[in-house]
């Protein structure tokens, strides 16, 4: 048999099937996100439900905080119950289930239903899809982010062909034909994933910390109890606009409850300890980044729809089409970010550089907002957010792909799942937190809006830089 046989693009060829399902998850994921908010705010004339736009914001950011807030429970699950590849099967039927119901019951129950299942379903597939790829590679195989820039090729595009379809059909027949048509998307990629799975790594169905059997009844009572803290909060004071902001909350508890979890366990050596606390800054810059980049979905979206012109020779294009620039990017640059790591090997810069870069470009993208501010109605050329986007994009690749393989390099082998959602956590929290600071946004103070959360991000990104040589100590020869 050649290598050729042997590999997918040089990589283990299990890879291949962890692509796909990824794929159609994201497909399906941003197809359905691509027409959420504008679903949540348009009028009910225009096949709306016409929620106020604070709230859909708020609903938007707590659901997309909410679905990398679950990879907690896939991962706990996977970890102490079933393994990482059964959660990610069935945590990829959850997600179909959500778009169906998103798909056929109506108004509020099934955005509700739906959002629930989608966001503990991707949340699983998410934790479990990363730790499986990590689980391909040896600690010290520099295929490794070579490897996950192309799984991260994978998810893109899905979430480029998923808003264009989804937008296409919401634009033609309505709302509830584009989330029908997320739901095909997982269904596909579903059976694709069943196909293929026997031939995953051992590794990938092993329960690296099993849960004794006396503590099931803790643990069953206390899902009990969360659900029902659930239940009476939405009947009693939870509103649609408190979402995002009790989603940050939940990020920020459940990561420093996880941080104190893995670092005070017995089972863990001195140098994972040591590698976990130079993880702690690397996440504090991850959710400033995803604070910024997130807002994709939710003020670049209102942006898009009021002051973009997307007309394009008499024909005026979806809003939702806005969504597949940024894949569009991804997937011309995800293989040039790919063969840089691997042709500079060694030489490539550490990952804390690599955060600090993709943290402070972000900054900048926000930046480049400022000379369109304050302009009317279609003011924005599209070739001008476009431009803007590209930047996201940059900001992205230095980040997202590296800290999704830092954390399988960083994490004790006992919180191997586990230490995979703490990043997820990170992402958690900004997303949430989009969600909360697009409710600050408005037409009339767009320089102060973009102004402040460029420089902040900017900030943030060279005081990471500066710090990067005590934390690389830390992390014990992991670059």
């Amino acid at each position: 048999m050649t290598r050729s046989d042997k590999t997918f693009f040089g990589q283990p060829r299990p890879l291949a099937n962890l692509f796909g399902v990824e794929l159609w998850e994201r497909f399906s994921f941003y197809g359905m996100q691509g027409i959420l908010l504008i679903y949540l705010y348009y009028a009910a004339a225009d096949g709306g439900l016409g929620i106020d736009k604070g709230a859909a914001t708020s609903i938007v950011g707590a659901y997309g905080g909410a679905v990398y807030l679950s990879t907690v429970l896939g991962a706990w699950v996977a970890d102490r119950l079933l393994g990482s590849e059964r959660v990610l099967f069935l945590s990829a039927v959850l997600v179909m289930l959500g778009h169906i119901a998103l798909a056929v019951l109506p108004g509020l129950l099934g955005v509700g239903v739906g959002l629930v299942l989608v966001a503990i379903g991707s949340g699983g597939v998410k934790a479990n899809a990363t730790s499986l790829v990590g689980t391909l590679y040896g600690e010290h195989d520099e295929r490794r982010d070579a490897g996950f820039s192309l799984f991260y090729l994978g998810i893109n595009l899905g979430a480029l062909a998923g808003p264009l379809l989804t937008g296409l059909l919401q634009e033609n027949a309505g709302f509830h034909y584009g989330f029908g048509l997320a739901a095909i998307g997982m269904a596909i990629g579903l059976v694709q994933y069943t196909l293929g799975r026997r031939n995953l790594p051992e590794a990938g169905r092993e329960v690296p910390n099993p849960l004794p059997a006396n503590r099931w009844p803790l643990i069953a009572g206390a899902f009990a109890a969360g659900v029902l803290i659930v239940v009476v909060s939405a009947l009693t004071w939870l509103t649609a606009d408190r979402l995002s902001t009790v989603v940050v909350v939940l990020s920020i508890v459940a990561a420093v409850a996880y941080f104190i979890v893995i670092l005070s366990s017995h089972r863990i050596t001195a140098e994972e300890r040591r590698r976990v606390f130079a993880f702690i800054p690397m996440f504090l810059a991850s959710a400033a980044f995803w604070s910024l980049y997130q807002q994709q979905f939710t003020v670049v979206t209102i942006y898009s729809d009021e002051r973009l012109d997307r007309n394009l020779g008499g024909w005026e294009m979806p809003v939702s089409w806005v969504q597949s620039i940024n894949p569009v990017f991804i997937i011309v640059l995800s293989g040039v970010f790919a063969a840089l790591w691997t042709r500079l090997g060694d030489g490539q810069p550490t990952s804390p550089i690599k955060f600090a870069t993709g943290t402070a470009l972000m900054g900048v993208a926000f930046l480049l907002f400022l000379p369109f501010a304050g302009g009317g109605p279609n003011s924005t050329p599209l070739l001008a957010l476009a431009g803007i986007l590209l930047v996201f994009t940059i900001a992205e690749l230095l980040l997202s792909p590296v800290g999704l393989s830092l954390t399988t390099k960083l994490a004790p082998h006992v919180f191997r799942t586990q230490m995979v959602a703490l990043f997820f956590l990170s992402i958690a929290l900004g997303t949430a937190a989009s969600g909360t600071l697009a409710g600050y946004y408005s037409a009339d103070h767009e320089t102060a809006y973009f102004g402040i959360l460029g420089a902040v991000a900017i900030i943030l990104g060279l005081a990471l830089a500066a710090g990067s040589r005590p934390i690389s100590r830390l992390m014990g020869g992991v670059r």
